[in-house]
């Protein structure tokens, strides 16, 4: 697979622990960069019912899921938890046009993303454990054996690298959502005023 995203645009993987409040902190930064043209979050084809969770994505069944595979749909698509997750294909080329494209993505496919997207910037959004726990009980998706599951996941270690933000999420959202916001600044503006 080739890198796509080699335009002046970006992408930007939010990733993390269940429970760590992804969604929320890209729905506090999509809400602050509502008037931002140039900054697009990304709505990823999943096969779950689109009531499932807070994600606002497009449904689909698992064979239309295949069918869309096959027929290039996704710039990149992984599996985890048993779903299926895709990002369409336009948002590389949205991304090669200059734009910053901002996606929930998975630890364990960031190896696929890059291979696909060429460079982007990692947020690795992370909360305390006992914050996760009660997160995923309050959600109520999952049997208590899930939630341990998910828990005691041994996910690749990501920390390391300069692509990587952390930014903890355990208390307030707006201190979090702040963060990620000025994350989101300080790409846009490496990729308009390159050093």
């Amino acid at each position: 697979m080739t890198a796509v995203g080699q335009g002046r645009g970006g992408l930007i993987v939010v990733v993390g622990p269940s429970g760590a409040g992804k969604d929320s902190v890209m729905g506090f930064a999509a809400r602050h960069f509502a008037y931002r043209p140039d900054i697009l979050f990304v709505r990823r084809v999943i096969t779950r019912p689109s009531d499932a969770g807070s994600e606002v994505h497009e449904s689909v069944s698992t064979a239309e899921f295949e069918d869309m595979s096959r027929s290039g749909a996704f710039a990149v698509s992984w599996q985890a938890h048993g779903l299926s997750y895709g990002v369409p294909v336009e948002i590389a080329d949205r991304v090669a046009s200059g734009m910053t494209a901002i996606v929930n993505g998975s630890r364990a496919a960031l190896p696929a993303i890059r291979e696909a997207f060429g460079t982007i910037a990692v947020a690795l959004v992370t909360a305390d454990p006992a914050v996760l726990a009660k997160r995923l009980a309050e959600r109520g998706r999952e049997s208590e054996e899930d939630v341990l599951r998910r828990l005691t996941r041994q996910a690749p270690d990501i920390i390391a690298g300069p692509d990587v933000t952390v930014i903890d999420n355990s208390g307030r959202l707006d201190v979090a959502g702040q963060r990620f916001v000025a994350l989101v600044e300080r790409h846009c503006a490496a990729l308009h005023h390159p050093a």
